[in-house]
């Protein structure tokens, strides 16, 4: 890593976060102190640079030539580092092509032979390099990544993460069943002892897991023999370290579910009964959950991670947030690149708001999220799901600078003037308030609008 990182910062300016699921913080004229370490020490109001450097930092201790600066210009605002769930890093180079397929015919046609594909480490490394760059550069500062069966290319994701500043947890896929024979684990001790392979490759690149945590990651029950399922629980057991996987995406995949495991009440069950349902368990997807489900999550306090992207891209459903949320279930997005067509988790925020008014129209009109609530899962609620609101998802003191700065387009006053004054998909015209801007961002940005990203305090995106 660079040195960079390492240099005391303060950020001046306007400042947007979630305070709760129905609250968004909009605050001017601050400046937050952010230590050596990434982590913010001093939050001060009404404060511009020159009280900042002259007065604030002297207090902390701080000689200002040690002290870097970035002060929002008027009309940009810091906002905390978005959270992605749910991603496949090896599948980056589909995004977009999922033709006219469904789930199970979608991981023959185009998932397992790109996966499989990942073995050669040049190739992995060009793919898993540009899918890092690329979700940073949309403002993701944390990723729950997949990566393929490969213990090579795994720690090759997790080293790649590492260097290029991106928080990540790191999973090598388990699957000993139903998968085809070039692509799959030889068998459930081979699976469990490549897992804690890439488990000993993390603990030695990042000891403290500071920036990259192994997660435990069978696909979906399908996918695992109960041998692997028993086993994988029994680890999670052992280290504590969470649990990635599917359930319930699709209707043909819960009737498989269902054949395969006869004994078991629900596709929850079957996660329960072999110890994989835990209060750090991922649940991508969430689709089609009965009421009982829902029920047993909560009581295992087991973490959804909503994907709306996918679940219409590749025709799953749409998954009933506003029920899960009312059942007191903690819920993040996910793009799932790339069954989602984007790395971007803004574009998974506006996706998430229009799914729940596809639900409203089927007659709950309570299912509509507001653009605080999509705010709030796509950053607070995407913390806790992996673990770490104490550190990341919003601003305040003793949190790590996981952040980005936003920048919108100003329309110029002058109509004469020709062209487009600032490369911005968002166009202000000066009038909007801050509720407004912020609704045209969610619906109408992209990742032009993501001029700078930072995590723990290092600066790993900067848009030129």
């Amino acid at each position: 890593m660079s040195s960079a990182h390492k240099q005391k910062s303060v950020f001046v300016g306007s400042f947007v976060h979630s305070k709760s699921l129905e609250v968004l913080e909009v605050l001017h004229d601050l400046a937050v102190f952010v230590d050596e370490k990434g982590v913010i020490v001093a939050i001060e109001e009404h404060c511009d640079k020159q009280q900042a450097l002259q007065v604030i930092a002297p207090k902390l201790g701080w000689t200002i030539g040690d002290v870097s600066v970035r002060v929002a210009a008027p009309g940009q605002f810091f906002f905390p580092g978005f959270i992605d769930t749910h991603i496949h890093a090896p599948q980056y180079p589909n995004v977009g092509i999922f033709g006219k397929t469904t789930l199970l015919d979608w991981l023959n046609t185009y998932t397992f032979p790109m996966e499989s594909s990942l073995s050669s480490i040049s190739k992995a490394k060009r793919v898993y390099t540009r899918c890092i760059q690329r979700t940073l550069s949309h403002g993701t500062t944390t990723a729950s990544y997949y990566a393929t069966i490969s213990v090579p290319s795994t720690n090759l994701l997790s080293d790649l993460c590492l260097t290029l500043g991106q928080r990540a947890f790191i999973g090598r896929c388990c699957m000993d069943s139903l998968a085809p024979d070039y692509y799959r684990d030889e068998s459930a001790a081979t699976s469990i002892a490549d897992t804690k392979a890439t488990m000993d490759h993390i603990a030695k690149i990042d000891p403290t897991n500071a920036l990259i945590t192994p997660i435990i990651t069978p696909r979906f029950a399908p996918a695992c023999t109960r041998e692997l399922m028993h086993g994988l629980g029994a680890l999670q057991k052992e280290t504590g370290f969470p649990v990635q996987t599917h359930i319930s995406e699709n209707k043909n995949e819960v009737k498989l579910v269902k054949e395969m495991f006869p004994g078991f009440e629900s596709y929850t069950h079957v996660y329960d009964g072999h110890g994989l349902l835990t209060p750090k368990t991922i649940l991508a997807h969430a689709v089609h959950l009965t009421e009982a489900e829902v029920d047993l999550i909560k009581a295992r306090e087991g973490k959804i991670s909503h994907c709306p992207c996918s679940n219409s891209a590749i025709t799953s459903g749409t998954a009933k947030v506003r029920m899960m949320l009312n059942k007191g279930l903690d819920i993040g997005l996910g793009t799932d690149v790339s069954g989602g067509y984007s790395p971007s988790i803004l574009e998974a925020v506006r996706q998430a708001s229009l799914v729940s008014r596809h639900v409203a129209m089927e007659g709950d009109d309570d299912s509509k999220l507001s653009i605080e609530e999509v705010l709030y899962l796509g950053t607070k609620g995407g913390a806790k799901v992996v673990g770490l609101e104490d550190k990341i998802g919003s601003f305040g003191l003793g949190m790590e600078w996981d952040a980005q700065l936003i920048g919108l387009g100003n329309v110029p006053v002058d109509v004469d003037q020709d062209g487009i004054e600032e490369e911005s998909p968002v166009d202000i015209f000066g009038w909007e308030n801050w509720e407004e801007r912020i609704a045209k961002w969610v619906f109408n940005g992209d990742d032009r609008n993501t001029l700078a990203v930072w995590v723990k305090g290092r600066l790993v995106h900067e848009r030129k």
